[in-house]
């Protein structure tokens, strides 16, 4: 069986119950009262968790991506757009602020190095490293120097890098994500098979991060912004929640039984052979 790892107060692997995060990402529109909206609606929604992504723009985009046109309400380039969107220390203190108020765990997907030592002041009770990252050695050394758990999402890689990002993060407190990384996926491109296949090789906890319905959080999917449209709006991410959870409680534990339900209708309807 494979390995369970603990994130904040919660354990997760095999025979826990699905820990359920709801991601934010730049849904808020680089507005922090849009953000404790989000929260509040995840947290209404029954998520264990939120996400936030973190990035250095110039680090992570170079100058000639950042100097291209493009209009929004923060300016004409796509540098105005990407500063606009980033959240800074004030703005996570609130967040965390809010966040522990409310009992609701929240992290964040760091795209470089600088911006794990951002996050980590806020000790956060975990790391998500997207799939775009899986191949950047640097960044999983950094997340992985902070000792804390690290979540994998393993989208667009072949086994092989796949198997170089486990050896570079180790197996210790190592969640993996099978991911399709198309927005949004193929249902025939899922190969949800790949589950099984990534917790028997590497005998960790291995969860889903799907793109066939995008697990973002909004207040609605008119908003304007470039993920609003493919995300998910608060009754809508309510139902997801419940439905995961009904599919958990189905699943029961493979032992065939007759249930105290059954036993009125077996003694109507039940006939023995002679």
């Amino acid at each position: 069986m494979a390995r369970t790892v603990r994130i904040g107060n919660q354990w997760v692997g095999d025979g826990e119950p699905c820990f359920i995060v709801a991601e934010i990402g730049i849904n808020h529109n680089g507005d922090l009262d849009t953000a404790r909206k989000l929260i509040s609606a995840a947290l209404l929604a029954g998520c264990d968790a939120v996400k936030f992504q973190k990035r250095t723009i110039d680090v992570v985009y170079t100058a000639e991506e950042l100097a291209k046109p493009r209009e929004s309400r923060f300016g004409a380039t796509n540098g105005d757009l990407k500063r606009g969107l980033e959240f800074g220390a004030d703005a996570y203190q609130e967040i965390d602020r809010y966040c522990k108020q409310h009992k609701l765990l929240w992290f964040s997907s760091c795209w470089d190095e600088a911006s794990v030592d951002f996050i980590e002041r806020y000790e956060p009770p975990c790391y998500k490293i997207a799939s775009a990252s899986l191949t950047d050695d640097g960044l999983l050394r950094r997340h992985r120097e902070t000792g804390r758990p690290i979540v994998l999402s393993t989208g667009m890689s072949t086994i092989e890098q796949v198997d170089h990002a486990v050896e570079v993060l180790g197996t210790e407190d190592l969640v993996l994500m099978h991911t399709n990384s198309t927005y949004p996926s193929a249902p025939e491109e899922l190969n949800l098979g790949t589950i099984a296949t990534l917790r028997e090789r590497y005998d960790v906890p291995v969860g889903y991060s799907g793109h066939e319905v995008e697990r973002h959080i909004t207040l609605d999917r008119a908003m304007w912004g470039s993920d609003q449209a493919a995300s998910v709006e608060p009754h809508g991410f309510a139902r997801l929640v419940r439905d995961i959870h009904t599919v958990r409680a189905a699943m029961g534990d493979g032992v065939k039984r007759v249930y105290t339900s059954e036993v009125p209708v077996m003694q109507k309807l039940r006939r023995v052979g002679r």
